[in-house]
């Protein structure tokens, strides 16, 4: 069975009223977002307060790291700041690692999804040439420091590190996930809804590695016009196929909406699927 949880909403002003929406709804995680003040990794160091909540709810937590994480930018300050921010991101999975044991299915690695960021490009009179590409040598140096780094801090840990499509892997990006999936520290998470709204262009690569799948993001869309996050069932895409693969990788799904009333629906697709 899937294991269906759900995204920190923005109308849900604290934790608790995340929690009580995900247990009201009967999912069994929430995936905290870094992107939020109240989750920045000083506050989920708070370990105590995150595990009473979810104890008393019968839950878990996935998290999502912030989604301007470089690990690769030229100035090393700022690469060193986003190294240690997932380096005690890490520590607080570990700690948060027996409640997916007690709530959820411990089949399946806890993870920190990523997004890879494109960097800056310079626009040129016929083209634009992104830095990443022109100084490959040195974006790969940084992501072999990453992977190196991540192995150590997660140990033995059933923790995984899953990165995440969103418009379009530059090749560039390709190359480094494809570096990062040779350890098996690391994952990757297909959102559905991001690949439908740019036409799917991710899908041959996504496929090409679906044995290192270990995350979903689900949420409907479309390609014309582009959306996506909208509700299960208000879009495009072909859901029993993405679902099916889901079920197949034992992947844990975030009915990835961006509001109450879109996840309240997506629940209410889903359990009308399944009678």
């Amino acid at each position: 069975m899937i294991q269906f949880g759900m995204p920190t909403l923005i109308e849900n002003k604290t934790l608790q009223d995340n929690i009580d929406l995900c247990a009201g709804l009967g999912l069994k995680f929430i995936e905290l977002n870094m992107n939020f003040p109240e989750y920045q990794v000083d506050k989920l160091e708070d370990t105590d307060t995150l595990i009473e909540k979810a104890e008393k709810a019968g839950i878990y937590y996935t998290i999502h790291l912030d989604e301007n994480l470089n690990i690769a930018d030229f100035n090393q300050l700022v690469t060193d700041a986003y190294l240690e921010t997932v380096r005690r991101s890490i520590e607080v999975t570990k700690k948060l690692l027996f409640l997916r044991d007690k709530y959820g299915d411990d089949s399946q690695p806890l993870t920190l999804n990523m997004h890879m960021h494109h960097g800056i490009y310079i626009t040129l009179p016929d083209r634009k040439v992104q830095m990443y590409d022109r100084d490959f040598d040195t974006y790969m140096n940084s992501f072999k420091a990453f992977r190196s780094l991540c192995e150590e801090w997660i140990g033995d840990s059933d923790i995984r590190i899953a990165v995440e499509n969103t418009d379009g892997f530059r090749e560039y990006e390709k190359r480094a996930i494809e570096y990062l999936l040779e350890s098996p520290k690391f994952g990757l998470t297909w959102d559905i809804g991001h690949s439908k709204a740019i036409g799917e262009i991710d899908v041959p690569f996504i496929l090409e590695h679906k044995d290192r799948l270990i995350h979903f993001h689900i949420h409907d869309g479309s390609e014309k016009p582009p959306k996506n996050h909208l509700a299960l069932g208000d879009g495009e895409i072909d859901l029993a196929d993405r679902l099916s693969l889901a079920e197949n990788r034992n992947a844990r799904c975030v009915l990835e909406t961006k509001t109450i009333a879109a996840l309240e629906t997506s629940v209410s697709w889903l359990k009308e699927r399944n009678e």
